[in-house]
Formats: C-alpha cells, sequence, structure tokens
C-alpha cells in the first residue's frame, strides 16, 4: 500500500518570536518527534516551516496542494491567533486534522517550581482556530491526548486513511458495462450529479468499445488466464469452452479498464447481449476487486466507486448485499450472483458452471465462495433528499457458512449486525439505505465515519 501524503501544519504566533526568539526550540523539536511517529504509522508528512501570519500559512497550503497532500494535520506549538489561519485553511480544500497534543504528560505535581506554560499551552489556540473553522463551514476532526501516554498518534493516521479514502472517491473514475438495470432506483445517480456532487466520473463500454477490446484478446492470453483459474479455485467446470468465452470477456473488460485507468467498474448482467459480450465475467469482477479495483453490481456506479476508494486504503474491503433475514438467529445472509473480493474467502473458492438465462449470452462460469468470519464494518452510501445519506455500523461475520454456498447460490455470508435484527432492519430503511453496500474487514468504525463525513455525506452509525 502507497504511503498517504499528508501535509504537517505547525502553529505559532509571532509575538513569541519576537519578544524570545530562543523560545520556540523545545517546541520544533517536540514537532520533529510527532512527524517521525506519525511517519512510523504509514505517513509521508510533507512539513511545512513554523507558521505565525497569513501568509506563512498561504504558503504552506500552496505547498500542500501542489505535492498532492490529501489532507492538513495541524499541530499548535503554543498560542496561533486564529485570524492568521484561517484564510489559508478555509480555502485548502482539504480536511483538517486537529493534533491536539502538548509535550509534557503532567504538570500538577510540579506546578511550584516548573514552568511549563510557555511550551504546554497551544490547546487554546485550537480552541480559537476551531471556533473559525466550524463557523466557516470548513469540516475538521479533533484527535487529542499526550503522544506518549494515548493512541492520539494512531488516531491521526487513522482520520488520515480517511481523508485518502476520501480524495479517492473524489478522483473515482468508474466503468460501466451494460449501463443501468431498469427500474432499479434506489442506487441510481445521473452521471451529471455524481460528477458535479462527488466528483467521479463515468465511463461507459459500449458496442464498439466491447468488440474493440475483444478483438486484442489473444488466445494465449485465454490459455494462461485459464491456466492461473486453475491455482486460484478449485474448478468444477463441465466443459471448458462457456469458461474459455467467459475469460475471454473478462480479459476484454480488464484491458478496457487498464485503458481507462479506472479505480472501478460494474457490470449490468442484462444487456450483456445488447453491448456484446459472450459471456458474463463473474470471476473477473472477483479478480477486479483482488488487483484493488471497486465493483458493484447492476449497473450501479455508486457503490463501484465507494467500493474502489474504500480498497484503496482498506485492502480487506468487497461489495456485499443484503439478501435474506434469519430472523432466529438474529443474522442476515449476504449473497450475490458470482462476485466477491476473493481475499475475503474463508475456504479457497471454487469456479463452477452457472445457469444463466437472463440474456442471450447463455450459460457461464461463476465462483462460488464463503466470506470468513471476522469483525468488520458494514458500509451503504446512498442518495438523499439533498446530497447523500451513509450508513456505518459494526458487524459479526459468522463461522456458519457452507463451502460451496448457502441455498446454492454463489456467494453468502453470514452478519449479525450490533442491533437486533428487527430494529437494524427498521432503522436501516428509515434512513434510506440501499440494497447495495460494502463490507470492509479490519477497519476502525471510526475512520470509515470520518471518510463519509470528509465526504460531506451525512453520516449514520448504528
Amino acid at each position: 500500500m502507497e504511503r498517504i501524503k499528508v501535509g504537517y501544519l505547525p502553529l505559532y504566533i509571532k509575538l513569541y518570536d519576537d519578544s524570545n526568539p530562543a523560545k520556540r526550540e523545545p517546541m520544533v523539536r517536540y514537532m520533529e518527534l510527532l512527524i517521525r511517529m506519525l511517519e512510523a504509522e504509514g505517513l509521508e508528512v510533507i512539513a511545512a516551516p513554523v507558521c505565525r501570519i497569513a501568509s506563512e500559512f498561504e504558503a504552506a497550503v500552496k505547498m500542500f496542494r501542489e505535492a498532492g497532500a490529501v489532507a492538513i494535520v495541524t499541530q499548535h506549538l503554543a498560542y496561533s491567533p486564529s485570524l492568521e489561519s484561517i484564510g489559508a485553511l478555509k480555502g485548502a480544500g482539504l480536511p483538517i486534522i486537529v493534533l491536539d497534543t502538548t509535550p509534557d504528560y503532567s504538570l500538577i505535581d510540579r506546578a511550584a517550581t516548573y514552568s511549563g506554560v510557555s511550551v504546554n499551552h497551544g490547546i487554546h489556540g485550537v480552541q480559537d482556530m476551531c471556533n473559525l473553522l466550524r463557523r466557516n463551514g470548513v469540516y475538521y476532526a479533533i484527535c487529542a491526548g499526550h503522544a506518549m501516554h494515548s493512541p492520539v498518534i494512531s488516531q491521526v493516521a487513522g482520520m488520515c486513511r480517511a481523508a485518502r479514502a476520501a480524495w479517492a472517491y473524489r478522483h473515482a473514475r468508474v466503468g460501466s458495462v451494460g449501463g443501468a438495470f431498469t427500474g432499479m432506483g434506489d442506487f441510481m445517480i445521473s452521471d451529471e450529479d455524481y460528477r458535479d456532487r462527488i466528483g467521479a466520473e463515468v465511463v461507459y463500454m459500449d458496442s464498439e468499445t466491447v468488440q474493440s477490446f475483444l478483438e486484442q484478446v489473444r488466445e494465449d492470453e485465454v490459455d494462461a488466464e485459464m491456466a492461473l483459474d486453475r491455482e486460484l479455485f478449485d474448478v468444477r467446470v463441465a466443459g471448458g469452452e462457456n469458461h474459455r468465452a467467459a475469460v475471454r470477456s473478462g480479459l476484454a473488460v480488464r484491458k478496457w479498464a487498464e485503458a481507462e485507468k479506472l479505480s472501478a467498474l460494474t457490470v449490468n448482467f442484462l444487456t450483456l447481449d445488447i453491448c456484446g459480450l459472450p459471456k458474463m465475467p463473474f470471476a473477473e469482477c472477483c479478480k477486479a476487486m483482488v488487483r484493488g479495483l471497486g465493483y458493484a453490481g447492476e449497473g450501479d456506479v455508486l457503490t463501484a466507486g465507494m467500493v474502489g476508494a474504500l480498497r484503496s486504503v482498506w485492502r480487506e474491503t468487497s461489495f456485499v448485499e443484503i439478501f435474506c433475514p434469519d430472523w432466529k438467529e438474529d443474522v442476515i445472509l449476504l449473497s450475490h450472483m458470482g462476485e466477491a473480493n476473493l481475499e475475503l474467502a474463508q475456504w479457497k473458492p471454487s469456479l463452477a458452471d452457472m445457469p444463466f438465462n437472463y440474456n442471450a449470452c447463455g450459460d457461464t462460469v461463476a465462483p462460488k465462495m464463503c466470506y470468513r468470519p471476522g469483525s468488520a464494518v458494514f458500509v451503504n452510501v446512498a442518495p438523499a433528499r439533498e446530497g447523500f445519506s451513509m450508513i456505518v455500523t459494526p458487524v459479526e461475520m459468522l463461522d456458519c457458512g457452507l463451502p460451496d454456498g448457502a441455498y446454492k447460490n454463489s456467494i453468502q455470508g453470514w452478519m449479525k449486525p450490533s442491533r437486533p435484527l428487527p430494529e437494524f432492519l427498521r432503522t436501516y430503511s428509515e434512513l434510506g439505505g440501499t440494497h447495495h453496500s460494502a463490507l470492509v474487514y479490519g477497519a476502525q468504525i471510526d475512520e470509515i465515519e470520518a471518510f463519509g463525513r470528509m465526504m460531506g455525506f451525512e453520516t449514520h452509525r448504528l
């Protein structure tokens, strides 16, 4: 995973430099220690010179933007008057992550003998700045605590991960194979709204494009991919022709995705015969997620872009769909026809024949997989009356699946919500959650929630 690039903005007051220039030296040494700690968390830190007046803040923010930072981490070395920094921060267009900390862990036991005020009073500068940020509608996240005696540094790194995911969503380039699913409205969004409100672009694979990329697929490439399938899957395909045709379709989609530099894609299985793909490429949809692309079914560009953004930071992310309730056990069956991130499989996935009469392409092959047990975060983004809403909730994936899929479905996983099932389902639909979502293993829910807020979504935690 590439290191996340962030700007580091140290705030100070010119008054102290004018009255005692040596005063800042111990504060700068502490700042340098914090930067090293953040770098150890996987961040690439672009540190600005200590900033005191408006022109210095403007120059720092300009440097961060030109360097490609996805967020600005602030640290008050001491008090800093907020009117000096607010103009630059307001115009930065980047999430502000406030590291609210000071060098000393304890003061009260040394209050009679130690003059610690000069190096430990930055917190009221934080309060001054945050008031201005809030009044000006600038998003900021606060991480407060002592660097050596709290998780504050890892919390800052987590907020930077959220910022990287938000950056990825705003720069998403989503491919649509076959267009939208007619009549399916919950995640439907126009290309214009998607671009204007989130920043994502949609690219379509029309029939001419399909034909062009099919012609680029060589037979030796198909042979090599089928050989890889025999390593990746427990292959249970009766005949080779459907497998071969599905691989050829998948390779055409892959070449197109690479040529278009896509971050995510979606395939509408209903219209493949119209756009000209020989077979529904279920296995390639799965492999795309393994390679790092986002995915969602049925032409859902909104969820596909979100899955890609989350996957760019949290590798163990997959597209999922709520299918059926088990009222007795308070659990939900997650399933889909044949699309999942194969890295999340409990057992080695199989690849089997799939009867397919939804279009003229005919039968194909599809993976069968069970999601492994473990803790995860379930994430849904949905169009709302104004803008978008996001639902995040901690879940537990249970160890009760079957290697070949529940009820002969290709993909399965049993998800236990954090609330009783009737309450979860009622609240989820009251909030307008759609039937397509993402499942993220190994993520902190605070980070995913911050991602939604950085996107400007109305964010709800269940």
